[in-house]
């Protein structure tokens, strides 16, 4: 973990919902909404780019800004208490 400094309402340092984000790839049927196939990484279809997004976003506890940790990591940074 590092500090983070909320970049929206820049007062919240301490207050945050860590979001896990765990992707699925799956193959849809377009008319139902039925999943046809789910895709695990050593077989992905060609036409099937897999998840390379963040494992982890942060939302603000105070004003609910969600944003990659980054964000809120690099604003805390710049922004470090006197």
């Amino acid at each position: 973990m590092q500090p983070y400094l909320c970049p929206n309402c820049k007062t919240n340092r301490s207050r945050f919902n860590l979001i896990e984000q765990k992707s699925r790839s799956v193959k849809i049927n377009p008319d139902s909404g039925e999943i046809i196939k789910e895709y695990t990484l050593d077989q992905m279809d060609p036409f099937h780019m897999p998840y390379k997004g963040p494992s982890i976003k942060i939302q603000c506890g105070s004003c609910g800004l969600v944003e990659d940790e980054k964000t809120f990591a690099a604003f805390a940074a710049n922004n470090k208490l006197k």
